[in-house]
């Protein structure tokens, strides 16, 4: 078996796929192809590729589906996606990230910047599996391995994002977590970047925790704290 890691290529577009796999497996890894969104569930399922770099805008299924696919499979959930697209809307690359999607390149693209995008996907994922899995803050126990959170021994339904954001912000317990730094880097966003959609998913957790919402806790003009709340 090879030590290569295996990455699949999903997009419609051969000569897209030609130009990606070529560059992949000149960087040392090894490549499978799929031409529809149907094809790249099937493939990713039956080969639980290393990471998968998909395009947005395929038939049958297109890329946002796939991806949600993959999320919502407790086999496939873990591995890394890279969104490959020609649309440039904010929009757009928040509906991927938000489905899950690791990261997002826009055509056109530099083929060399794509790889180091996967291969630096692919390092903090051998980072996360030889390194610690779990994470206990409270009653609360992250698991990378599957990306699930469980409060008392109750698993509490997130998406990858909120999942991601949480982690963040708990790995972080006790200390301000600014909100430029957040947004760069769950979102990628620029400093600066002017937009609620940290503030959104922070409503969005706080109701999902429900009783424990008050371990999230706003640091006025500056960020974030995950801090056990004090008083009734």
């Amino acid at each position: 078996m090879s030590d290569r890691p295996l990455i699949l290529v999903a997009d419609d577009e051969e000569d897209v796929r030609d130009l990606v796999c070529m560059n992949l497996r000149q960087a040392g890894c090894d490549t499978i192809e799929a031409m529809n969104g149907l094809e790249a569930n099937d493939l990713t399922a039956k080969r639980l590729p290393a990471a998968v770099v998909l395009d947005v805008m395929m038939p049958g299924r297109d890329g946002f589906q796939v991806c949600q696919m993959i999320r919502e499979d407790e086999a496939t959930r873990h591995i890394p996606v890279v969104m490959l697209t020609a649309r440039d809307q904010a929009q757009d690359r928040i509906a991927g990230l938000q489905l899950g999607a690791d990261d997002y390149v826009t055509k056109p693209f530099s083929p060399k910047e794509l790889v180091l995008r996967v291969q630096a996907l692919l390092r903090r994922r051998a980072t996360q599996a030889a390194g610690q899995t779990n994470l206990h803050v409270g009653p609360f126990e992250f698991d990378l391995s599957f990306v699930r959170l469980t409060l008392h021994d109750q698993v509490v339904s997130l998406s990858m994002l909120e999942f991601k954001l949480l982690h963040l912000l708990a790995s972080k317990s006790g200390s301000i977590v600014g909100r430029d730094y957040i947004l760069r880097e769950i979102w990628g966003y620029s400093e600066h970047a002017r937009t609620r959609t940290l503030d959104t998913h922070m409503k969005r957790l706080r109701v999902k925790l429900r009783a424990f919402s008050g371990w999230l806790q706003t640091a006025r003009g500056t960020g974030y704290m995950f801090k056990e709340p004090t008083g009734p």
